[in-house]
């Protein structure tokens, strides 16, 4: 924990996109942990790569699987690509966006299905397929 990730001004954009679940009354549950100390476990789990239970909970004051089930959270709630639209937009109002270098990520794009296969199709047939020699 050399050098702080989370800036106050990035902590500043971020806040607002961030969803807030509403609290049940009759069974209320723990409290949540603060989306900020959530948001720095993350980020150091990101920066060292150890593992989501070996996040040490002492110096941040929360578990690993606190932080993993945030993730998940705020993924599925939309909020990183929300967060990356806004910041590209904040760089092309300033000019500083440059699209000269630009690398199109799509490791994450699902394959379509039915496409070439390298190797031919197992039959599906009930018995040994007839001999053509």
């Amino acid at each position: 924990m050399d050098e702080q990730v989370l800036t106050d001004q990035l902590w500043k954009r971020l806040e607002p996109l961030i969803p807030i679940p509403a609290r049940r009354y009759r069974f209320p549950g723990r409290r949540r942990v603060d989306n900020r100390t959530a948001l720095e476990g993350i980020l150091f789990v990101v920066r060292t790569g150890i593992r989501w239970n070996d996040l040490p909970a002492t110096a941040f004051g929360v578990s690993g699987a606190t932080c993993w089930r945030r993730l998940t959270e705020w993924h599925h709630a939309g909020v990183w690509q929300q967060l990356h639209e806004t910041l590209l937009a904040e760089l092309r109002s300033a000019g500083l966006l440059d699209l000269a270098h630009t690398v199109v990520d799509a490791s994450h794009l699902r394959a379509l299905k039915g496409g070439t296969s390298p190797v031919p199709a197992r039959s599906t047939g009930a018995g040994w397929a007839a001999s053509t020699t």
